[in-house]
């Protein structure tokens, strides 16, 4: 007889979901048996349901564990293998924000990714998180050495070599025929800073027409194109643009490995910086739809009570959704000089769950003699998952089905407005197409 965990009888509920703040300092987060025991509830009911199986590999570590089990039931699988499914979440949000249907404020309260998130943080908390992986998501400190003027051009040239991957694949756990970013020779930040902010304002929606970006730990260490083709286009459209006066990683990557007290640090330095703009009269964007979205969730949900957290989250804005709000009010320039023709659009799983829409395509498709075919699903990169030889081959089953459509589609241009994603799926198509961005594909199409 199984001794599964009862669940309560289902109850309608047509209300928007919605979340509960991370109750993150509480001692009780991190006990052991009060987080098996919470882990067993939500795989109870994930195994009873099991629509979120073709969203990424956790789903399937965990039917498989209860399948092989004794009783074919959660109370089969022992406890020590739940961190199986823990290691391969990683915090896509997509089974919370497009599958689930017992989300809060649903009575069952299941919120998968923020469960694995506690999971993951008890585990850093008992010291279990590898040297490697702390490394790895140290954007800030790591890309500040690596583009170094000296520095930069060695570090980019044993990342292109094979023996050199071999022996990083030993030491780091990255795989060997991962794509890693190259080092920009100039950062982001070094190529804007003639930026100046002038400029007459104009408020159209929740826009104030003064808007400061976040250059991110990737592109301003790695790919600074997409920050300056932003720039440019804001200033097209007569947009007041600086860069926020100062910035660290916004906490994303130690957020996925459950390192909260190193996201509280970040956050300490981020937020009065970006609060202040905001008080002088600017909006905030960033480059990369995951800071956006620890902007605009995972902070305010961790520090609920802070005000100064809360007012980011109410200025912080994907750059396609700034743009699209001033479209509706008639501000945003429509003399295009060249169209994109086919285009294959890839929306990364931290836009998709930002619930704003897809303003990316709906600004793409203003431009003449352009079709954008819009590829919703997971790239399988996830910044670390991507690259770490453990996941890499993972990661490529994943993007499969993203790269099969774009052959499908057979576009002109192929983009994703998360670069790394852009990069991991163009190179299982071995380039062709490249990758792009959006924005340097608006850009492009305003001819400037």
């Amino acid at each position: 007889m199984s001794s599964a965990l009862p669940i309560p009888p289902r109850e309608g509920n047509l209300e928007a979901p919605t979340r509960h703040p991370l109750d993150w300092k509480n001692p009780l987060f991190y006990y052991q048996a009060a987080l098996d025991a919470e882990l067993e509830r939500v795989f109870h009911i994930c195994h009873g349901c099991r629509r979120c199986v073709s969203l990424c590999q956790a789903f399937p570590t965990l039917f498989d564990l209860v399948d092989e089990s004794k009783t074919m039931e959660v109370d089969g699988v022992a406890k020590s293998d739940y961190a199986k499914v823990v290691e391969q979440c990683y915090l896509c949000d997509l089974c919370y924000q497009t599958k689930c249907p017992y989300v809060p404020p649903h009575p069952w309260n299941v919120d998968f990714p923020h469960v694995m998130l506690r999971a993951k943080a008890a585990a850093h908390k008992r010291g279990e998180t590898e040297l490697s992986a702390k490394i790895l998501s140290s954007t800030t400190a790591v890309g500040k050495l690596s583009t170094i003027p000296v520095v930069v051009d060695a570090v980019n040239a044993l990342n292109r070599s094979p023996s050199a991957r071999k022996l990083l694949e030993k030491t780091l756990g990255v795989h060997r025929d991962a794509r890693v970013p190259e080092y920009a020779t100039q950062t982001a930040r070094k190529r804007l800073k003639y930026l100046n902010g002038n400029g007459e304002a104009q408020v159209a929606g929740r826009t104030r027409g003064r808007i400061a970006i976040f250059a991110t730990c990737y592109c301003n260490y790695s790919q600074p194109e997409p920050v300056e083709d932003l720039a440019a286009v804001l200033r097209h459209n007569g947009i007041a643009v600086k860069l926020v006066e100062r910035e660290v990683c916004c906490g994303m990557p130690k957020l996925e490995l459950g390192d909260l007290e190193n996201v509280e640090k970040y956050k300490k330095q981020n937020i009065p910086v970006m609060a202040t703009a905001i008080r002088d009269g600017w909006d905030i964007t960033a480059t990369i739809p995951s800071c956006v979205l620890m902007f605009k969730q995972e902070l305010p949900l961790m520090f609920p009570g802070d005000e100064d957290v809360q007012l980011v989250k109410r200025h912080m804005f994907d750059p396609f959704e700034y743009l699209w709000q001033r479209y509706k009010a008639g501000l945003l320039k429509t003399e295009f000089r060249q169209g994109l023709g086919k285009t294959a659009y890839h929306a990364p799983c931290h836009q998709r769950v930002q619930n704003i829409g897809p303003k990316t395509r709906d600004v793409l498709a203003l431009i003449p003699d352009t079709e954008i075919q819009m590829i919703e699903r997971c790239s399988g990169h996830d910044g670390t998952y991507g690259v770490k030889a453990k996941t890499y081959a993972l990661s490529r089953k994943i993007a499969k089905p993203v790269e099969a459509r774009v052959e499908q589609i057979a576009p002109a241009h192929f983009a994703s407005d998360c670069p790394m994603a852009a990069s991991h799926i163009a190179h299982g198509l071995g380039d062709h197409p490249p990758a792009e961005s959006p924005i340097g594909l608006l850009r492009r199409a305003y001819g400037i």
